[in-house]
């Protein structure tokens, strides 16, 4: 992000092919519009991975916010178009209940979601583990529950499936 003339420019990283950890945040905060409305979040996001498709390497939804770890199919780099696609069908899908602001109302949007992401190019395999015990232990960090395995609303019980994670790991 560098600053200049009072502007904010944002450069994110494509990579075709890459893996990217990403978190993804309500404008509101205080929020639990994301487990309250899980359903169609989980719609919203199949539609998108059955029309562009992404691999999920690590999931994880809290109250106001996600993160998640994805990798995109070679030759492709477009993760932006694919957040837009999931927030605007998630957005659809839930009554119209937030505050909205001026410039949201007059830009005719709704006001769920802050307006851009964060994402970080996974550089190598400990960055890759890193991220996605990060993703897997969010619940525990936000003191949501006393152990993982407690969360229902992450990827870490299908990473137990598979191996990856013991069933009690971190809690």
């Amino acid at each position: 992000m560098c600053g200049y003339g009072g502007f904010v420019r944002y450069r994110r990283s494509y990579v075709e092919g890459g893996t990217y950890f990403f978190t993804v945040n309500l404008l509101e905060r205080n929020k639990t519009l994301l487990v309250d409305n899980i359903d169609a979040l989980r719609d919203s996001v199949r539609f998108v991975q059955c029309r562009r498709p992404f691999r999920i390497d690590a999931w994880v939804v809290l109250p106001d916010h996600l993160h998640a770890v994805w990798t995109l199919p070679q030759g492709d780099a477009d993760y932006s178009s694919r957040w837009r696609e999931i927030k605007k069908r998630f957005s659809k899908a839930i009554p119209k209940t937030e505050h909205l602001s001026t410039i949201r109302r007059r830009k005719n949007e709704r006001g769920i979601w802050q307006r851009r992401f964060w994402e970080h190019t996974i550089k190598d395999e400990g960055d890759f583990k890193y991220h996605v015990d990060y993703v897997h232990v969010n619940p525990l960090k936000h003191g949501l529950v006393s152990q993982v395995k407690n969360w229902p609303y992450s990827s870490f019980h299908r990473a137990v499936k598979q191996g990856i994670y013991s069933m009690n790991w971190c809690g």
